[in-house]
């Protein structure tokens, strides 16, 4: 069981990488295929569509055939989507590559906490939940510095194409060494509608679409568009803070799962977090223009304490009958996952809008998007019911 998690780890390490690397290689993507900003904020939506609308039917799969498949499978797409996009000639290719990436990517952290879920107690599935999501981070902390490093001394397309490879092999391990838990009696029956009418899952859903959408799209995107067009930033200065921010996330997760575990109190952890991740959101927008340093400061703190995904997905988890178990987990990714894909296209047509200003305009606009709706959704959150454990 745990050689098999392990490959799922390593998988979500690429899932993890796939998803903020566009940041670092925003500069030579440019240069190369005359893609812009709005292009690439677009084709970092596709990715996180992509793999929201995979949920659904990843969490019928998980419950009726198992993670082993399901994972297993849809990694080898990925590394199908990695061949298309070292091929790439423009922006359409670039954004059907990302797409195919995330479904390929979409069952791997899900199929990891089924396997907690059917394997260890309520009681430290945050725990779990956090250290796969932490270690998994790690793929953010390489879609950073040590890609630009390989970018500049191998090309972008090599670099990509090796990429390809790496997740292919993982796509085998998965297949060969992950053991499907025990079936349930009645795991094939209930559905959506079955968690969808429960109230007590709804403000912790509309917390699950703001908790991680800001920290992804920043460290996923506009870090590096940023910082080239406001600071001068280069390729390798672009790495080296989202190597920060990375670092700052993997650090972030590490520190949520044992005070989840702690304090006993999911929602307690989640308010604090978020109101932090909010003050700094208001910061990026109010000193956008300011030098480099306070805006790497607030990003890192960002990206530290806005690592509260897996504790709300925990806090709902912890209402989801045990039948459901692949469906709700797989919902609750949904929520989490999909608007990050649609705060990405709005906020490229955002600072497409406002590019006509000064050169930190479109990105004040960019960072206040982000800030309103964590504020959204963290009121709401507030009405949610705690569950001790």
């Amino acid at each position: 069981m745990r050689i098999g998690i392990a490959a799922l780890v390593l998988a979500y390490v690429l899932s993890q990488f796939y998803r903020a690397f566009l940041a670092v290689m925003t500069p030579v993507l440019t240069r190369d295929l005359g893609v812009t900003a709005a292009d690439l904020a677009s084709a970092s939506g596709w990715w996180f569509l992509a793999f929201a609308a995979m949920q659904i039917p990843v969490g019928a799969a998980l419950d009726r055939v198992g993670p082993r498949l399901t994972s297993g499978l849809l990694v080898a797409v990925a590394a199908g989507g990695t061949v298309l996009f070292a091929q790439a000639t423009g922006a359409l290719q670039i954004k059907v590559a990302m797409a195919l990436i995330g479904v390929g990517c979409a069952p791997v952290l899900m199929a990891g906490y089924f396997i907690f879920a059917r394997s260890y107690s309520p009681a430290v599935f945050g725990t779990l939940a956090a250290l796969m999501l932490g270690v998994g981070t790690l793929g953010n902390v390489a879609a950073s510095l040590p890609l630009s490093w390989a970018v500049t001394a191998f090309g972008w397309r090599e670099t990509v194409l090796g990429l390809g490879a790496i997740t292919g092999a993982v796509a085998l391990a998965i297949l060969l060494l992950v053991r499907d838990p025990e079936r349930l009696e009645g795991a094939a029956r209930g559905s959506l509608w079955e968690l969808l009418r429960m109230p007590v899952l709804w403000p912790i859903l509309v917390m699950m679409m703001v908790c991680y959408a800001p920290i992804a799209g920043l460290r996923g995107l506009w870090i590096g568009p940023y910082f080239s067009d406001v600071h001068g930033a280069g390729q390798l200065e672009i790495g080296q803070v989202s190597l920060w921010m990375g670092l700052a996330m993997v650090a972030g997760n590490f520190a949520y799962g044992p005070l989840d575990r702690w304090l006993g109190r999911r929602k307690l952890v989640v308010v604090v977090g978020n109101a932090v991740t909010l003050a700094c959101l208001f910061g990026l927008w109010w000193f956008a223009a300011a030098p480099p340093l306070v805006a790497t400061a607030l990003l890192v703190a960002a990206g530290f304490f806005g690592a509260t995904f897996p504790i709300v997905l925990a806090h709902g988890r912890s209402f989801v009958p045990a039948h459901l178990t692949g469906r709700g987990v797989t919902l609750l990714n949904l929520f989490g996952i999909a608007p990050i894909g649609i705060a990405q296209i709005i906020t490229g047509r955002l600072h497409a809008a406002t590019e006509a200003g000064p050169p930190a305009a479109p990105f004040e606009a960019v960072f206040l998007f982000f800030a309103a709706a964590t504020a959204a959704g963290l009121f709401v959150y507030l009405w949610s019911q705690d569950r001790p454990h």
